[in-house]
This record gives structure tokens, C-alpha cells and sequence, in this order.
């Protein structure tokens, strides 16, 4: 994704912009305002990486522009263009999601160096969770370690390693990044779950970290229903597509696990560890195509009208480390479910 697209109302500017990134690897898209900015954009989306916007433009301002880019392509990097170089054009740039800004005239050294500066800083940014990013830049003690509770989801693809060996290396990573982990990792996001890591073809998402929620419980199973729903729709596209499949297996459970960076002294993450995650990702494998199976200790949390599925059986499952059986509910959801 080489794409930058430029938006500004005067000529000079975009011609200067032109010449400081003429020997750039970017591919340079210009655009006099908004609305033609919007059509290039909607045009060679797959191509965008960067856009950069002037803040003052007759009609739709850059804040503006910038915003409706975000809601079509989350992930791009966004830059915001002013004349007006003050502290208060930094700070509505920043609670508006900006990545980053630009003040004119600019020098066009310092110009290439701040692009690239900025497109780096977004992308690393997507190797944290974002719930997690804004908790540390409250505050550093985001850093310390904590054990708390929390509710875990696992969501893994049935029958991927059959379908791995018959598609090429990019078509399976496309596969993986544009129908499963960006679907339904939106969904997490939307229910408030953490996005704690992808594991091959698998998911962990955590509810309650790092802020708990007295519905984090429910807010996972809400989001199970939504993303088996999502995986439903999806296989079913897929099938008249490529004859590729997108049929998911969840686990959920709850309980107490510990918080913080682990890790080596070159490489660390944050991240929670527990016997809840273990068992999450047992139930997961005990889950058939389109199932969710959650922990009865998990569900008896839940006020009966939340839990909007029905209960298909409950079974007991033996964990690794654990002495006793689990007592587990097998969940059973179809789209008046899932809309509820």
C-alpha cells in the first residue's frame, strides 16, 4: 500500500508537495478538495496507505475528510495538514484520531521525515492493543503487573490446516487478514473485548482487560453470537467465490488471570495468562463449526433475558491441570439470536 493522497485547495501547495516527494516510492494522488479526494480514495482504496489533508477547504474541512476516510479504511494512516501551528490544533487533532500533523509552509527534508516518521509510529501502534495504548498514555502505570478477572474468548477456524495446503501462501494470508481476523476482530473491538493476540489461524480476545466491566461476561458471549453470525455470512460468499470456507469454533471462560509484559530481554508483550486462558482455548477445541461452548460458571453470572441463545446441552470437559471436570454449556444461536 504505496498509495498517498494529498488534499488541498491551493495549487502551490499540492505542486510543492509534488516535488519534496518526486523521488519518494509513493504513488501520488492529488486532489483540489473533499469530494474529489472521497472519489480517488473510493477508487484505488486498496492502493491507500497515506492520506493528508489541509485542514481549511471550502466545504468539507479536514477533520472532517479525515474522518470519513477512517470509517471506510480503519487502518490507514492520516495526517492533517494546517497554517495554524498551535497547541490547540494538535490537541483536536489528536482526540480526533489523527495520526499525526503537518504545519505549513514546510521544508521539504523535514516534510519526507515527518511522513515517514508518522507512518511508522501508526503501524507499530497496530502491534498493541489499542484499548491498551490509550490506557498507557493516561497513564504509565497502564505498565504494572495486576491480576484481576476477566472473561476470555478463543475463536478458531475448523479445518484450516486441510484448506492451507491447497491455496497459495498470499491468497491464505489474505484470507486470514481480510476475512477472519479484521471481521471479526472489528467485532470484538465493538463489544469492548481486547484483542489480545492472533495464534495461527486462532483469536484471543479478553473482556476486562485492561479496564473491567461489570458485563464483561455478557459482552462476550454477545460477541460470539455476532461473530459466528459474521462467519456465517462470510462462508457463505466464500463458497460462491473461491470455495474457500470461514466455519469458526468459540470457547469462553472466566475467572482471574495475571497482567503485564512477558518476555524476553529484546522482544515483550502484554498480555494475560491464567488458567481461564488455557481453559478458553480447550472449550474452543471442544467446540464443532458454528458452536460456542462456554463455562456453566461463566453463564450462571448472566441474568437469563442477557444471554439471548438457548442452552443445547451441557456436558463436562477435563482441562489439563485441572482436578475436577468442567461443567460446560453448548450454546445454540441463529440469526434472530444474534440480532437480539
Amino acid at each position: 500500500m504505496t498509495g498517498l493522497l494529498f488534499v488541498d485547495d491551493e495549487e502551490g501547495v499540492r505542486r510543492a508537495l509534488a516535488r519534496a516527494l518526486k523521488r519518494e516510492s509513493y504513488e501520488l494522488f492529488l486532489a483540489t478538495g473533499a469530494e474529489e479526494g472521497l472519489e480517488i480514495f473510493h477508487r484505488h482504496m486498496g492502493q491507500m496507505g497515506i492520506v493528508i489533508s489541509d485542514q481549511r477547504m471550502p466545504g468539507m474541512n479536514g477533520l472532517d475528510f479525515l474522518a470519513n476516510v477512517s470509517r471506510r479504511k480503519p487502518e490507514i494512516t492520516r495526517i492533517l495538514l494546517t497554517g495554524y501551528a498551535t497547541l490547540e490544533s494538535a490537541i483536536q487533532a489528536t482526540n480526533d484520531g489523527i495520526d499525526g500533523f503537518l504545519t505549513k509552509p514546510f521544508d521539504n527534508k523535514t516534510l519526507r521525515k515527518q511522513i515517514h516518521e508518522i507512518f511508522i509510529r501508526r503501524h507499530l501502534r497496530q502491534f498493541v492493543p489499542s484499548q491498551f495504548y490509550d490506557e498507557l498514555q493516561k497513564s504509565p502505570a497502564a505498565l504494572q503487573p495486576s491480576v484481576h478477572d476477566v472473561t476470555v474468548l478463543f475463536c478458531d477456524i475448523r479445518d484450516f490446516t486441510r484448506m492451507s495446503q491447497h491455496i497459495a501462501p498470499q491468497q491464505l494470508v489474505a484470507f486470514l487478514n481480510d476475512d477472519f481476523f479484521s471481521p471479526l476482530g472489528e467485532i470484538a473491538y465493538q463489544y469492548g473485548g481486547t484483542v489480545d493476540k492472533h495464534i495461527g489461524d486462532s483469536l484471543m480476545v479478553l473482556f476486562g482487560s485492561p479496564v473491567a466491566a461489570d458485563d464483561d461476561a455478557q459482552r462476550a458471549i454477545a460477541a460470539a453470537l455476532a461473530m459466528q453470525r459474521k462467519a456465517s455470512e462470510i462462508n457463505a460468499r466464500l463458497a460462491k467465490q473461491n470455495g474457500m470456507r470461514l466455519q469458526v469454533g468459540i470457547g469462553i471462560a472466566g475467572g482471574q488471570v495475571f497482567t503485564g509484559v512477558i518476555g524476553s530481554l529484546r522482544r515483550k508483550e502484554f498480555t494475560s495468562i491464567g488458567m481461564p486462558v488455557n481453559i478458553a482455548a480447550r472449550l474452543q477445541a471442544e467446540a464443532a463449526a458454528g458452536e460456542i461452548v462456554v463455562t456453566r460458571k461463566t453463564i450462571d453470572h448472566l441474568e437469563p433475558a442477557a444471554l439471548h441463545a438457548r442452552i443445547d446441552g451441557q456436558a463436562s470437559v477435563r482441562v489439563k491441570g485441572v482436578d475436577a471436570p468442567i461443567a460446560v454449556c453448548r450454546l445454540k444461536w441463529d440469526q434472530s439470536d444474534a440480532d437480539s
